[in-house]
């Protein structure tokens, strides 16, 4: 199939298709003219780095799942390590969420007399200093 086909049928622009072959997570095999020809089992693969991206992963962990025998080798600790982090996340956003609707409904005077919206304020504060503590020093103003 070539490459319109498989940006057709995947959804995925031929752009990205071009760029997922340059990073080595998927290969043409072979070219009709100009355009990039794909075994049927592309989509699949595609398929497999929609799933890794919406689950987080990088490129670079997708490519190094999706195994260069055309298999794939999923590291199981790596899956358990990522369920994880996704578990902080789902606490956070919900913590976050059931402020905000606190805040909403909250009957102090003012937001800032809220002892709930101050405890948002802090998390949000603790959040931008850890995230200004990660950047690289060049990325510092």
């Amino acid at each position: 199939m070539d490459i319109a086909e498989v940006a057709k049928r995947s959804g995925v622009p031929a752009s990205t298709l071009r760029y997922y072959e340059e990073k080595g997570l998927i290969a043409s095999v072979g070219r009709r003219g100009l355009r990039r020809l794909f075994n049927a089992n592309v989509l699949e693969r595609l398929a497999l780095i929609a799933l890794g991206q919406s689950a987080g992963f990088s490129l670079d962990e997708i490519a190094r799942m999706l195994g260069a025998n055309g298999q794939p080798q999923i590291d199981r600790q790596l899956l358990s390590d990522k369920a994880d982090e996704l578990d902080a996340t789902v606490r956070k956003l919900t913590a976050m969420r059931d402020g905000l609707r606190h805040a909403a409904v909250c009957s102090a005077p003012s937001h800032m007399e809220c002892p709930t919206f101050r405890r948002l304020l802090g998390m949000a504060a603790a959040g931008a200093n850890r995230r200004s503590r990660n950047k690289p020093r060049s990325a510092l103003p």
